[in-house]
């Protein structure tokens, strides 16, 4: 079986849960670390999807990070071959790029425990039908997009009005996290700790809030992310 390709920016950011919906579903998986300098391959050949994880860096910082300018490459072969694609907060933020949107700094940034609300397409989107129309979200991001032009706004904030969307028939980009387990949120919050204090955030309140918010954010990412990897197991929609 043909791999999907899964691009972590990170240690603290790994596919959690999504690598866990893949296993379960038998979908092969290739890892690029590229925090271990793992080369980003030059083509898709033939993997059957591909996943763009978070990270730090920003969209316009191609010149400090190259490697960003390879993922929109890889990112506008799998649009051009009708391939799965899902970005994760900055990978949401590379397929808004890849789509001509601007990538921009948002007003402030929206970190730790904040609610989603579902936009009414989502009620018959292939990944969202049936999920509750509000729930509380896992969030760690400075930067926002607009919805590019020709996708399907999914999901907002109260600061940010585009949170996930839909471009084409299997192309997901979603700036909020729902991949994370306890250890990825304990290690977030270790590692970022200077943005953090940058904000004035505490991360202990986060870490506290976790057992509240977290399990039904974990059910609702399995739900989507099983859909999603559907796309790629079956070749059709959910």
């Amino acid at each position: 079986m043909a791999s999907v390709w899964v691009l972590q920016h990170v240690k603290a950011e790994p596919p959690g849960i999504l690598a866990e919906v893949l296993r379960f579903a038998g979908a092969a998986t290739r890892l690029v670390r590229i925090f271990r300098q793992e080369p980003i391959p030059p083509s898709l050949a033939d993997a059957a999807g591909l996943v763009i994880m978070g990270g730090p860096m920003g969209v316009y910082e191609q010149a400090r990070y190259p490697f960003l300018a390879d993922e929109m490459r890889l990112i506008e072969q799998a649009l051009g071959a009708g391939k799965p694609v899902l970005g994760v907060c900055l990978g949401s933020q590379l397929l808004a790029a890849a789509l001509g949107v601007p990538v921009r700094r948002g007003l402030r940034k929206e970190i730790g425990w904040h609610r989603v609300s579902l936009t009414a397409a989502a009620a018959t989107d292939p990944l969202w039908a049936g999920v509750e129309s509000s729930f509380m979200g896992y969030h760690w991001h400075g930067d926002v997009f607009e919805l590019p032009r020709g996708a399907t706004a999914l999901a907002a904030s109260e600061l940010t009005p585009c949170q996930a969307f839909r471009y084409d028939r299997s192309a997901y980009g979603l700036l909020f996290h729902m991949e994370v387990t306890a250890p990825i949120v304990t290690a977030m919050v270790a590692a970022f700790a200077d943005e953090l204090a940058d904000c004035g955030l505490d991360g202990n309140a986060i870490l506290e809030r976790m057992p509240d918010h977290l399990p039904p954010l974990q059910a609702i990412g399995r739900a989507v992310f099983a859909r999603w990897v559907r796309f790629v197991t079956e070749g059709s929609a959910p």
